[in-house]
């Protein structure tokens, strides 16, 4: 995720209600009563204690969605399988935002209650330790509303924008991205709409006045990085090195304008490969939404961008490039390594923000060791105003997205430099090639990364990485003797 100045201030004005939970809290066992209701559960996340599932690891998602307009609920069924960690007399789902009429676990019918932002569901027979199991939930998916992400509405139509917790407000699940899975998503909608979701297209089908559209990810995908987007959009194709399939979601309209941004980003992959090594997903693509969100947003082959960016005066060229290849570079740092938990985002967007910064500096002479100087005088601030960059502190009350302040931007890419700056270029781009290789399609956390840097490095690095990663103060730049924090509070 990347963000200006301009549209994050524009987001931070926008009206935050949380919509109701509405799920039908019945029993579906003739003559049963429905289960005392629980609380919500979670898998201990500190930033996020109720997301994710204890008891079962989600293996695949298969998502069908009936879209009628951006303004009314769309019909919806969620089908999960999963592997029991445990044995489960009952489980949780997340999910808020929606009304569900039925749940099925291994083909019968379940009792389910709302608890909190999760669905607590009982099945019929209990689902024994190391068993896989089948969940099916019929629900509405409510795109209506302000929230704090899921569903956002665009000139014609919906795009996703997940994170960081939004997930669960589209669809049921384990909305965590220690709990990645497959996806398979099958969208109908009129058939004068285009649908595009994350990885490669199986096929679409027109019966009537309406389309089903059916997508699948060839690589396991956090729930935090669903797309799918639907509107009057004209989808460009290309090829990217090696062959890669480069898919672009623009609107129709506006195709042409956008084509000198597009066709940037064959450039953009060859120049992240040179850096870190081959893509690792089967395509990409740039989704230009003519929506308000405030960011721009990684989500999983096809990262999401406000259309303004593209057509709004006052943006240079440098600065708009850097950001795509921000987003791009999202796709190894956060999408293929995941973070395991939260407080392990520093590892996506100081990452980010490294190869932003980097892509800066090569094509455009913006140096560098420039910005980190000047990273390096704020970075005080940053740590008191949120956090040191591996122990953030909590979201604001009803401001989820408020985890993603500076110190986890220029605040994680000032801990990369310090490392270069004492490990130096050749070990620390060895680290990051191996970092990208060795938890490909897989979750890593702060500590995996201060491992690997001894490894790599020869030399025990976890002194040395500490207090850039947990103090309340930034040390001495290695190298950089004279460079000061500034004395301000912040």
């Amino acid at each position: 995720m990347s963000h200006s100045p301009e549209r994050s201030s524009r987001r931070r004005r926008s009206a935050r209600r949380r919509a109701a939970l509405v799920v039908a809290a019945a029993s579906l066992v003739l003559g049963a009563a429905a289960p005392p209701a629980p609380g919500a559960l979670g898998v201990g996340d500190r930033l996020f204690p109720h997301l994710g599932n204890p008891g079962y690891d989600i293996a695949a998602y298969d998502i069908s969605f009936g879209y009628r307009a951006n303004n009314q609920p769309l019909d919806a069924v969620t089908r999960i399988v999963a592997r029991a960690t445990a044995p489960l007399e009952r489980f949780n789902l997340d999910f808020t935002h929606g009304t569900i009429s039925a749940i099925e676990v291994n083909g019968a019918a379940a009792q389910f209650v709302a608890a909190g932002e999760d669905v607590v569901v009982t099945p019929a027979r209990a689902v024994p330790s190391g068993g896989s199991f089948t969940v099916t939930v019929r629900h509405t998916s409510d795109p209506r509303g302000e929230g704090e992400g899921g569903w956002v509405a665009t000139s014609d139509g919906l795009v996703m924008a997940n994170q960081a917790d939004a997930g669960h407000r589209v669809f049921p699940g384990s909305d965590h991205p220690s709990d990645k899975a497959m996806f398979t998503f099958r969208v109908t909608a009129p058939k004068e709409l285009t649908v595009v979701a994350n990885g490669l297209s199986a096929g679409h089908e027109t019966s009537g006045a309406n389309t089903t559209w059916t997508y699948r990810t060839l690589h396991p995908m956090a729930t935090e990085l669903a797309q799918v987007a639907i509107g009057r959009s004209a989808v460009p194709e290309r090829s990217g090195p090696g062959g890669l399939k480069l898919r672009d979601v623009v609107p129709a309209a506006d195709q042409k304008e956008l084509e000198r941004w597009t066709a940037r980003t064959p450039d953009h992959v060859a120049w992240m490969e040179k850096k870190v090594g081959a893509y690792p997903f089967e395509s990409y693509g740039v989704l230009i939404a003519d929506a308000s969100t405030g960011f721009e947003l990684e989500t999983q082959t096809l990262s999401l961008f406000e259309r303004d960016i593209f057509t709004k005066a006052g943006f240079p060229a440098w600065y708009i490039e850097s950001v795509m290849v921000h987003e791009l570079s999202h796709q190894w740092f956060g999408d293929s390594v995941s973070p395991r938990v939260w407080s392990d985002l520093w590892l996506n967007e100081g990452h980010a923000t490294w190869y932003e910064a980097q892509y800066a500096e090569e094509r455009s002479g913006r140096k560098l060791v420039d910005r980190m100087r000047a990273a390096y005088e704020l970075s005080d601030r940053m740590r008191t105003d949120g956090g040191p960059p591996a122990a953030p502190i909590k979201p604001v009350p009803g401001k989820k997205i408020s985890i993603f302040r500076p110190v986890v931007y220029d605040g994680g890419a000032l801990v990369l430099y310090a490392l270069r700056q004492r490990i130096g270029a050749p070990a620390f781009d060895r680290l990051e090639r191996a970092w990208v290789q060795r938890h490909r399609d897989s979750t890593a956390s702060t500590a995996d990364f201060v491992a690997l840097a001894t490894e790599v490095s020869g030399r025990d690095q976890s002194g040395f990485l500490r207090p850039w990663l947990y103090g309340q103060k930034t040390p001495p730049m290695p190298g950089h003797p004279d460079w000061k924090t500034a004395a301000k509070p912040a």
